[in-house]
């Protein structure tokens, strides 16, 4: 069946993103199709207000309207703490959590060789300054429980063990409502691993 050309270019334009196959991008394209001229522009709109108007903090590389995120701005956080992650939107699930009060790194990727992403593309020096600009006695390595996010976490437990400061990562284990019988076996050992007293 062929498809007018102004909606399939839509629908090949949205299925270049994250999780969108191209039915859901069809989809989604019928749905814009259908919706009044008002709502499409506002659509259109914020896109490109998004473009325009986001900006990477200049300290912690978080997403930010200005040269500094709100984060970085606000005398409420413990400064002496720093939880590197590996993309912006790691700041906002912790965020969302309401138990961590620190600052933010956000490495943008974890090493990964065959992709060709080495420690030169990440923003480790800029890490690397933080620490003796800064009066930083705790980094929290919060990366991704994979191959390439623990390389990574290995990687700057070895550049910073020379470096004053406390080093920890995230504890890992099962989730919260989560059955040990649906668990896989790394999972379990790591809950293991990770418990706490009571």
């Amino acid at each position: 069946m062929l498809i007018a050309e102004p909606l399939q270019k839509v629908i090949d334009e949205l299925s270049k993103l994250p999780s969108i196959g191209n039915k859901t991008a069809q989809r989604l394209a019928l749905h814009i199709l259908k919706s009044d001229r008002d709502s499409v522009d506002a659509l259109v709109k914020s896109l490109i207000e998004l473009k325009d108007k986001i900006k990477f903090c200049e300290i912690c590389f978080n997403i930010a309207t200005e040269e500094k995120c709100d984060i970085c701005k606000s005398a409420k956080r413990d400064r002496s703490l720093i939880c590197v992650v590996e993309d912006a939107s790691d700041v906002i699930s912790i965020e969302k959590s309401n138990e961590y009060n620190g600052m933010y790194h956000v490495l943008g990727g974890v090493l990964n060789p065959l992709a060709g992403v080495m420690a030169d593309s990440l923003k480790i020096k800029e890490l690397i300054l933080r620490l003796s600009l800064d009066e930083v006695t705790e980094i929290i390595l919060a990366l991704n429980p994979n191959s390439e996010g623990d390389a990574t976490s290995v990687y700057l437990i070895n550049l910073l063990k020379d470096f004053p400061v406390k080093v920890s990562r995230i504890a890992r284990g099962l989730p919260i409502g989560g059955d040990i019988e649906f668990a896989d076996a790394a999972t379990i050992g790591r809950a293991f691993i990770g418990r706490i007293s009571s």
